[in-house]
């Protein structure tokens, strides 16, 4: 009978295939026990003990012997672990976990022992913990998630990444794999498990689709797979899920940016050449015309620099929603640039000029519509341009371009609507060409100043003159001012044509007053550009300081639109280049831009009246009226008024007798060179003729009648009372004589040709509202009578024929009239003028007072200081004045010759007898003497020595008494100090 213990032949066999196969192949310690007793052990199991390997060779009564200590420990184990501690000779003490498990093919009584090392142990755990954590993060950061599929049984294991991708926390573990198909949307499950159904093994493969989460939104994801077969033939498939939702808006936030406006949401330029390019296309199969609209709305871009990027985007949204409610369902509205949009028709659009017209004046009337933006309205205002395929281009980018360059039909026409042409083109061409040169006129000295004289109105002289810009080019001839500026404006050219023109008229003044000649004013026109740079300031300064130039000889022309819609920056220049001395004038006031509540707070010395505000005699009372307002508004503001575009004497002396301080035009001088100007001021200074000039004041009467011997009688009657008289024969006549004379009163028939009586009177108190207006006729229409004398028009209505005496003593009487009216407009002026005084001396003198009471307060802090520092000193000091009283007493002092108060005491009574003799021997010396005086005294504290010296002016002269202790002072004397 063979022992248990002992195997039999043929366990041999399967023992040593057990231990090649399996044993000698594991990682970790293996032992196969027999009744509890061991057969054979692996490597792992021997290294484990201390050995070296070759235990695996001894059989079970070796075994035994080997480690006697530990098969104890393993017997009857079952099928729990158990904690193993073994002894190892040479090494540190085994610690580990043994696991059992039966083998029963191997016979009864048969198991496998496990021995796993502790540090092992931990470190596996540690492992399968740190690569789930890892997968876990992995998974969180790539919002990711997996799945493991057994593609035979139908089991599916899902990660926590998926669970969390999906929004439901019990996802995770063992389920069945056709349940995750449910998180697929119903139209794509079919997609995603035909994709799994043709998968090849071992080839990954990637897809994209929809999942629903559990609360309802949909994610985009990335779906990679591969499928996997095992050497037994088992089929297991690998799955991760990526959100890519994020990425996918962001690709298609990137490609809508990349074809839309990011403001309007209409297409860009970019879309609108693809879409016509594509129909440029369609046309070549199916030959057919369409259109495209370019408009312009510059209120865009000025609202954006005037009042933010803000307020311009709202304009254009508004835009864009007007102009997508007029388009078709085959009209593309796009967005080209800040304020150009595009109108591209479709197919069931008419080509013909007559519907386009039609269609551009809706969008016309459309934009004209104000849009209120805040506490403003705006009108978006339209230029459109209009071209047509294949008319005016054959390709995408010319057909855009043919509709911009239509546009410029539209400048100096009225009109809004332009069709391309040719002749446009043309024009385009001539900017280019004009573009062009200007960038190399300065170089190539085709740049020439011209000027223009302003004139005094009070003196008659030329006071200064406005510099103006001429270009001469050598290959297009000579440019005009009005079409080269712009476009030196629109560039940013003006700038380099700015500094030059600066450079050169500091020059020519340089030369006058080197000749002797008596240099006018220049004045400089500046663009908004140019108030925009931000070396503006340096740069006039510079010119100034190298050619020796006083900034009162410069001036600075700038337009009422670049002012009153720049910023608080340009105020700030022209602020400090008036500081210099350089005259600031606001040109072309009166065209529409003027704040005037902003007006007062700029920095403008002059307002230059724009010359569609220059009226003449016979200009409709409005137009006068206007005049008359802007230059007591000026006047009112403390500026001057410079009126340009005076042609004709009559507008020179309307202004004149409205108070117009300045005039510039031809009506004095045309525009001139430098050379022929610099004639000028050598022969003689230019100034007006004798007759325009005002004379001295005498009384005039008007004669106003159609009749020459009615007109006669009259000035025969008159001329004894000493009057100055002037006739005329009509109304127009009348009204052009007023112009030329200041006349007091007016004295006109009722019927006459072209204008009767009591119009000629109403128009002349509109022109001229301070005359006295008397009607002498024979005929009477009670209404119009009536109603002038109503208005007052008419002071006195006197009938044909008349009496000598007593319409002398009227005529009188209307004299009486205007010369009080004139002595009440001189009181007034005065008065005004002596406020203004006053003003400006309260001003002043709050100035002066705000002045000394700051240095009172500065003395008070002082005298504060001087009394806490005397507080401080350590030694008695006591200040009497030279009346003889004590004015100032510091706190050692006070405690020396106390209890009683000593501040205001006379020195005499309050001082011991032997110090009052000090300061008053001193008072007997010199008032400017300054010599320090010393004498010894005894008092209650001690011995001490006693100086004097005089302090302060003569007249209010003092002393100052200090005590220096000699010796240590006394109980009774520290008993006083203290």
């Amino acid at each position: 009978m063979t022992h248990p213990s002992e195997p039999r032949a043929d366990d041999a066999s399967a023992t040593q295939r057990l231990r090649s196969q399996l044993f000698d192949l594991a990682p970790v310690g293996l032992c196969l026990l027999v009744a509890g007793q061991p057969q054979l052990v692996n490597r792992r199991f021997a290294r484990m003990l201390g050995g070296d390997g070759r235990e695996t060779e001894l059989g079970p009564s070796d075994l035994l012997r080997r480690w006697p200590a530990l098969w104890p420990q393993l017997h009857n184990m079952g099928d729990e672990h158990r904690v193993v501690a073994f002894e190892r000779p040479g090494f540190a003490a085994f610690n580990g976990r043994a696991f059992s498990r039966p083998i029963k093919a191997l016979g009864e009584q048969r198991e496998i022992i496990t021995l796993v090392d502790a540090a092992q142990l931990n470190w596996m755990r540690f492992s399968s913990d740190w690569q789930a954590r890892m997968l876990a993060l992995t998974e969180s950061m790539s919002h990711t998630g997996s799945a493991e599929l057994d593609l035979d049984s139908g089991q599916a294991v899902a990660s926590r990444g998926l669970a969390a991708l999906l929004g439901h926390p019990d996802l995770g573990g063992v389920q069945k794999a056709w349940r995750l198909l449910r998180w697929v949307p119903q139209e794509e499950r079919g997609y995603v498990a035909s994709i799994w159904a043709a998968a090849i093994d071992d080839e990954p493969f990637e897809f994209q689709h929809r999942l629903q989460t559990r609360d309802g939104q949909r994610l985009e994801v990335l779906h990679r797979g591969m499928v996997e077969v095992s050497p037994d033939g088992h089929r297991r498939g690998y799955m991760t899920l990526q959100n890519i939702t994020a990425q996918r808006a962001a690709e298609q936030r990137i490609q809508e940016l990349a074809n839309h406006d990011e403001v309007t949401g209409l297409p860009n330029r970019k879309q609108l050449l693809d879409r016509i390019d594509a129909a440029v296309h369609a046309a070549s199969w199916d030959p057919r015309s369409f259109a495209l609209l370019s408009i312009q709305i510059d209120p865009i871009d000025q609202l954006s620099q005037a009042m933010g990027y803000g307020a311009g985007d709202a304009l254009a949204m508004a835009v864009a929603a007007r102009l997508k409610a007029l388009g078709g369902a085959d009209t593309l509205v796009a967005r080209v640039g800040s304020g150009e949009f595009a109108l591209l028709l479709g197919e069931a659009e008419s080509t013909s000029p007559e519907a386009l017209q039609q269609i551009a004046r809706r969008v016309i009337e459309s934009l004209a519509r104000p849009e209120r933006l805040g506490f403003a309205e705006i009108v978006p205002l339209a230029q459109i341009g209009v071209a047509s395929f294949p008319c005016d281009a054959q390709s995408a980018s010319q057909l855009l371009e043919a509709a911009q360059t239509a546009r410029l039909g539209v400048h100096g026409t009225g009109e809004q609507i332009a069709f391309f042409t040719p002749e446009i083109t043309a024009q385009a061409m001539r900017r280019l060409a004009i573009e062009s040169g200007l960038r190399h006129a300065i170089e190539r000295e085709e740049l020439r100043l011209q000027f223009q004289l302003q004139i005094d109105l009070q003196s008659g002289q030329a006071l200064g003159a406005e510099v103006l810009l001429a270009w001469h080019s050598e290959t297009l001839g000579e440019v005009a001012p009005e079409e080269f500026l712009p476009v030196a404006r629109q560039t940013g050219l003006i700038v380099s044509l700015g500094d030059w023109q600066r450079e050169t008229a500091c020059a020519l003044l340089q030369r006058w007053m080197g000749q002797g000649l008596r240099p006018l004013r220049l004045a400089l026109n500046h663009s908004v550009l140019q108030l925009q740079q931000p070396d503006l300031v340096a740069k006039v300064q510079r010119s100034l300081l190298s050619h020796g130039v006083p900034a009162h000889l410069l001036g600075m022309e700038v337009a009422e639109q670049a002012v009153m819609a720049g910023s608080a920056d340009v105020a700030r220049k022209l602020t400090e280049l008036r500081a210099l001395g350089i005259e600031i004038a606001l040109d072309d006031f009166g065209t529409g831009y003027s704040n005037l509540s902003q007006l007062r707070r700029l920095p403008v010395d002059v307002l230059k009246v724009h010359r569609s505000c220059v009226p003449d005699v016979t200009a409709a009372s409005g137009a006068v009226s206007l005049t008359r307002a802007i230059i007591n508004l000026a006047h009112s503001l403390q500026m001057q008024v410079l009126a340009e575009g005076v042609e004709t004497d009559g507008q020179l002396t309307l202004l004149m007798a409205n108070g117009c301080d300045r005039m510039q035009g031809t009506a004095f001088s045309p525009v001139v060179s430098a050379a022929t100007l610099e004639a000028q001021l050598r022969d003689e200074p230019p100034r007006l003729p004798e007759h325009l000039l005002r004379r001295p004041r005498e009384r005039t009467l008007l004669l106003v009648d159609d009749e020459p011997n009615i007109v006669s009688a009259l000035k025969r009657l008159f001329r004894r009372d000493g009057y100055r008289i002037i006739t005329a024969a009509s109304g127009q006549e009348g009204l052009q004589r007023m112009a030329e004379y200041e006349v007091d009163v007016v004295l006109s028939d009722q019927r006459m040709p072209g204008m009767t009586g009591v119009e000629f009177l109403r128009r002349a108190k509109e022109l001229y509202p301070d005359t006295v207006r008397m009607v002498l006729s024979g005929y009477t229409e009670l209404q119009s009578i009536t109603d002038a004398v109503n208005e007052g028009a008419i002071y006195r209505f006197l009938t044909k024929p008349w009496d000598d005496e007593r319409l002398r003593v009227h005529v009188q009487e209307g004299f009486h009239q205007k010369g009080l009216a004139d002595e009440n407009r001189r009181l007034a002026h005065e008065v005004r003028q002596a406020g203004e005084e006053l003003t400006t001396v309260n001003a002043r003198l709050e100035k002066i007072l705000s002045s000394q009471q700051a240095q009172i307060d500065l003395e008070e802090a002082r005298a504060t200081q001087a009394r806490d520092m005397m507080d401080l000193l350590p030694l008695p000091a006591v200040a009497v004045d030279n009346q003889g009283l004590v004015v100032m007493v510091n706190l050692e002092a006070q405690a020396l010759f106390g209890p009683g108060p000593l501040l205001g005491q006379n020195a005499d009574s309050a001082l011991p007898p032997s110090l009052a003799r000090l300061w008053q021997t001193t008072a007997d010396a010199a008032p400017d003497s300054a010599t320090l005086t010393r004498i010894d005294l005894t008092l209650p504290g001690g011995a001490w020595q006693a100086q004097a010296r005089r302090f302060g002016p003569a007249s209010a002269a003092g002393w100052l008494l200090v005590l220096n202790p000699v010796a240590p002072p006394t109980l009774a004397g520290a008993t006083a100090h203290g």
